[in-house]
């Protein structure tokens, strides 16, 4: 019997080691809802034995929430640009030396050592896009040609408009419509911000951030608030979606691959960073998402379809990338979002 004891024993502790083994082979990713192609995930996980859980989000606002509660199961999460300084002040993620893998010489010059990580110590990209408006070409009458058609819409928009649920981004456009800058302190110049939202909230079907397409696919709503490529999905799924490029402008963003501080599986969340700056595997998240890349190369891999989409090919108007604001800008955001939203 004690001859089988040691056996069962030492059967025991060689599963308790794989376990362990097959535990540390493993990567959790926490990123915004249909952002992770799973065939990119399953390519990565035959090129490397990892495996990949992925949950996600619909805001930066969620994820800095979930971080700040401290969740512990994540090993990556996918920031915009003007959340990764906040990240960074409250020790939410930890540097990775993303400028030390093997692929990073793929990065493009333009996005090197950006603001928002000026040592690249922190992020590895992701993609970058846009954030305007898109309307139901059958069911409305303008052409998207202003700000004006989203934050002071016409009687046939009442009751069939939708905006995203968390302030960041259309308060961020409301600033391009007003031709103001980002991140304001002086509360009269939110108020204007706030009135005209309170307006618009009468035109207001749903704030959503995440089946745009599919409201407008089913005609509830004929314009919402959209993002440059999760229009693009849209437009091919078969949605008579039209994203607009305003004269004012559209709000840039550009998001990355982070690693959060409670990570437990640091190497392997920087293999899953080198991977995605392969131009090939960039490539590949590209054509599935339909945004702009910062990796060299990727062009020769995109479909005639990419190439020409007028999503990812916008026309000459003013960009703006949205900043970090201080606390008391932000304080003033979710005070006016507080008020929209009772």
């Amino acid at each position: 019997m004690k001859r089988l004891f040691t056996t069962m024993a030492a059967i025991a502790a060689v599963v308790m080691t794989a376990g362990t083994a097959k535990a540390a082979e493993e990567l959790f990713i926490y990123n915004w809802t249909e952002y992770t192609p799973p065939d990119l995930v399953a390519k990565f996980e035959a090129e490397t034995g990892i495996k990949v859980t992925v949950d996600t989000y619909d805001s930066n606002e969620t994820l800095l929430a979930k971080l700040q509660a401290g969740a512990t199961g994540y090993d990556l999460v996918v920031p915009s640009q003007n959340f990764v300084p906040i990240l960074v002040g409250e020790g939410l993620i930890q540097k990775v030396a993303v400028y030390d893998l093997p692929n990073y010489k793929n990065y493009k010059e333009r996005w090197k050592f950006p603001d928002w990580d000026p040592e690249q110590e922190y992020t590895a990209p992701w993609q970058w896009g846009t954030t305007s408006f898109a309307y139901h070409k059958d069911l409305y009458s303008g052409k998207g040609e202003s700000l004006k058609e989203f934050f002071e819409p016409s009687e046939e928009v009442r009751g069939r408009l939708s905006t995203f649920q968390t302030p960041d981004e259309i308060i961020s456009l409301a600033n391009v419509y007003l031709g103001k800058e980002f991140c304001s302190e002086d509360p009269k110049e939110m108020k204007v911000i706030q009135d005209m939202l309170l307006h618009q909230k009468d035109f207001i079907v749903a704030y959503n951030s995440e089946t745009m397409s599919d409201l407008i696919t089913s005609g509830e709503a004929i314009m919402v608030n959209h993002w440059s490529g999760y229009a693009r999905l849209g437009r091919l799924a078969g949605a008579p979606v039209v994203y607009a490029y305003p004269k004012e402008g559209v709000v840039g963003w550009f998001d990355s691959l982070v690693v959060p501080t409670s990570a437990k599986n640091v190497e392997n969340a920087r293999k899953f960073m080198n991977f995605i700056m392969d131009p090939v595997n960039m490539a590949a998240l590209t054509e599935n998402q339909g945004y702009g890349d910062a990796i060299m190369g990727t062009d020769q891999y995109y479909s005639e379809e990419l190439k020409s989409a007028p999503e990812i090919n916008p026309p000459d108007i003013p960009v703006r990338f949205a900043t970090t604001c201080s606390p008391k800008a932000q304080k003033l955001i979710d005070k006016i979002w507080t008020k929209v939203m009772q």
